[in-house]
């Protein structure tokens, strides 16, 4: 959650963080803490398995997408309304993004990989963070 908070403080003010991992791997927690980094309540965030986006209210709005569920065709169809949210100002989260049909240009990509019990290794956008790091550049 740490990595998370601090590179939401790194964000502009229109962002899109591109989440990947298998089942399990941590990308909700990861949204809590981009919604603690931006000052709003972590223990709002729940996964939007079924809702599909949820919005959570803080100083600097968080959406949340989910594509776990969806066929390709459906998060084709979804599309028009991630890119609506993807102009509006704040945090556009999407969790299993590697089903996105098309690139998101200027997004942040962030791998997030289940080592095992508490331990996750964190790649964005191709560079290795760890817990005792700062935020990326």
């Amino acid at each position: 959650m740490q990595i998370a908070q601090d590179l939401a403080i790194c964000l502009p003010a229109r962002a899109v963080v591109l989440l990947i991992g298998e089942l399990g791997a941590g990308k909700t927690a990861f949204v809590r803490g981009l919604v603690q980094g931006v000052g709003g309540d972590p223990d709002q965030v729940t996964s939007p398995t079924f809702v599909l986006i949820q919005e959570y209210d803080a100083p600097r709005t968080v959406y949340h997408a989910d594509l776990f569920r969806l066929a390709a065709v459906a998060v084709e169809d979804l599309r028009p309304q991630l890119d609506e949210l993807m102009d509006r100002d704040g945090i556009l989260a999407i969790e299993w993004a590697d089903r996105l049909m098309r690139p998101v240009i200027g997004a942040v990509r962030v791998h997030i990989i289940d080592g095992g019990g508490d331990e996750r290794a964190i790649d964005i956008d191709g560079k290795p963070v760890t817990g005792s790091e700062g935020p990326p550049e």
